[in-house]
């Protein structure tokens, strides 16, 4: 090949290396990244782009020299010259994709080993998925149960991942890691926020009619914000039954689906709570009973107008001073409206 075909080989290259190493670094393609290992995981991910980039650009250049510099003239009917295999050339374009999976696959090996290491000094969260809410449980703090997660910057959390009924998976885009969530078994994740927020919490396996509506958040907090938020936690749960259960109200997120003026609270995804002494006379039920029920088996009882399946059974596996309080606060604050 001349030197002027090898500099115009060149040329096309670089412009097609630069045109989409530009798409690929203008563009914000992925979200902001809040966590120390998705460092590691983006790495993986330039790493890899970088190469496909590189490659691209490569073949693109020589399919395009040859459209320009070989291409048959519009009344050449001629056969082309006969071609023999070129086996140096061959050995070329087989070692070189085995030399660069190979590096991605090392890369990605070393990233998700130190991804998994649990370091000694760590909280531990329980998360549990089911149709269609998230849970979790802080075994350090004396199993506080919430609805949202509530993490501290820069320590590492162990989530312990499980489901009640069918496959959910567990997701947080600014933290860069994914993990399903199966029923009887527990899956383990390591998670350490390095950027103080709120990000969406996801479920990323469709698991039935309300899939969509399976989200809740996670809040990145200072080490005292999450320390002062904890004992506040602990002060309205050891308090009087009704404030305890505002607190369990609020953690669980009930306010994303129900109205309830002692709550503040002015959903309209389920039933009306200021209402519910009428509910449950129309169930034929006491009251207490009912609300109870209500939180242990959203099924046993639909109030026209709403479908059955919406409301998940995760609630019943809230500590039993936690239903009580709720179930307390559920039945006084209707009483009052």
């Amino acid at each position: 090949m001349r030197r002027g075909s090898v500099v115009q080989l060149v040329l096309i290259g670089a412009l097609i290396g630069g045109a989409v190493t530009a798409a690929a670094l203008l563009i914000p393609w992925l979200p902001p990244s809040a966590s120390k290992e998705r460092g590691g995981i983006d790495f993986v991910f330039w790493f890899t782009t970088g190469i496909c980039i590189t490659i691209f650009a490569l073949v693109s250049a020589v399919i395009i020299y040859s459209i320009m510099h070989f291409r048959a003239g519009p009344d050449d009917d001629s056969d082309g010259l006969p071609i023999h295999g070129h086996t140096g050339l061959e050995i070329v374009w087989t070692a070189v994709p085995v030399v660069l999976v190979t590096a991605i696959s090392v890369a990605s090996a070393a990233v998700l080993h130190r991804n998994d290491h649990v370091p000694k000094r760590h909280l531990t969260v329980e998360v549990m998925g089911q149709q269609f809410a998230w849970s979790f449980k802080y075994d350090d703090e004396g199993g506080l149960s919430t609805g949202m997660l509530r993490l501290p910057v820069n320590e590492a959390v162990l989530l312990k991942i499980t489901a009640l009924d069918v496959i959910h998976s567990f997701w947080v885009p600014e933290f860069g890691q994914k993990l399903d969530a199966l029923p009887g078994s527990v899956n383990n994740l390591v998670i350490t926020p390095n950027k103080i927020g709120r990000y969406p919490v996801i479920c990323t396996e469709l698991c039935g009619l309300g899939h969509a509506l399976m989200r809740t958040s996670a809040i990145v907090m200072s080490k005292g914000g999450y320390e002062a938020w904890v004992r506040a936690q602990r002060r309205a749960l050891n308090g009087p039954k009704t404030g305890a259960g505002k607190a369990v109200f609020a953690n669980q997120g009930c306010n994303s689906c129900h109205t309830l003026k002692a709550a503040a609270a002015t959903a309209k995804v389920g039933p009306d709570l200021d209402k519910l002494p009428a509910e449950a006379k129309r169930a034929g039920k006491p009251l207490e009973q009912f609300v109870r029920e209500s939180i242990i088996d959203p099924n046993a009882y639909i109030e026209p107008g709403y479908h059955p399946n919406v409301m998940p059974e995760v609630y019943k596996q809230l500590p039993k001073d936690q239903l009580d309080g709720l179930v307390q606060f559920l039945v006084q604050s209707s009483k009052g409206s």
